[in-house]
């Protein structure tokens, strides 16, 4: 038997058994990338809404700039939220570094920049269909934003679970800020990483299993909420 037949069959058997290792990290994994994403949408949909509304000198730049920012580098926004944790950086005196709490500010950085690009895109199709009506109404052009965000509630819904699988599957953020510390910021994929130097393949392999699971049910639940949206005669492009 070969070595990757080996380990993949010890890694069924991990995940067959429930390892506590396995799911302790996929708690913490969950807990970390969906805390983040919460945060992000507070702030990345209002962005959004302001963005496709608002008009203003360099208006256009601010956009491309925002869709820049949907191919920021995880590692970039570990360093840069590191050098701002760190004893002699300007948040050092919150002593938050290398705890949950700074990777889930690393995640929340790199993920509002996604919401918020999703969300303006959303909003500009929705009024472009329904904008006129709630203009007649009264609606100023940002209130008219926010109550596409609610009509369009199942697209918002599929934006974070877009963000939530941007989230769980990054690795250079939460390993430089989180210092893959076993049992308390070690998540999915600093684990694969780490036990995979450590050679402990199964383990590496479950791990790499129990991610491409998750992130395969995130994208089923993508597919479910769109074909719902479209069943129910939602007419927003960002769903078809």
């Amino acid at each position: 038997m070969s070595a990757f037949s080996e380990s993949l069959s010890a890694a069924a058997l991990l995940l067959q058994q429930a390892d506590p290792v396995l799911m302790q990290t996929l708690r913490l994994s969950v807990l970390v990338s969906g805390s983040a994403c919460l945060i992000a949408a507070l702030f990345g949909l209002a962005a959004g809404a302001w963005v496709a509304t608002a008009r203003f000198p360099g208006h256009r730049a601010l956009q491309i700039a925002l869709s820049t920012l949907l191919a920021l580098p995880s590692v970039l926004v570990g360093l840069v939220v590191y050098l701002l944790l760190s004893r002699s950086g300007p948040l050092g005196s919150w002593g938050i570094l290398f705890t949950p709490t700074a990777m889930v500010l690393a995640q929340t950085v790199l993920v509002l920049p996604v919401i918020a690009a999703l969300a303006q895109q959303l909003v500009r199709d929705s009024l472009r269909e329904g904008g006129e009506q709630l203009r007649s109404m009264g609606a100023g052009p940002f209130t008219a934003a926010c109550l596409m965000l609610v009509h369009e509630r199942w697209a918002v819904l599929t934006i974070m679970l877009t963000a939530f699988g941007r989230a769980i599957s990054e690795v250079g953020a939460v390993m430089i800020v989180g210092g893959n510390i076993d049992g308390v910021t070690r998540v999915i994929t600093t684990s694969i990483a780490l036990e995979t130097s450590k050679g402990d393949l199964p383990l590496a392999l479950a791990l790499g299993l129990l991610l491409l699971g998750l992130v395969g049910l995130i994208n089923l639940l993508i597919a479910l909420v769109q074909a719902w949206q479209r069943s129910q005669g939602g007419q927003s492009e960002y769903a078809k």
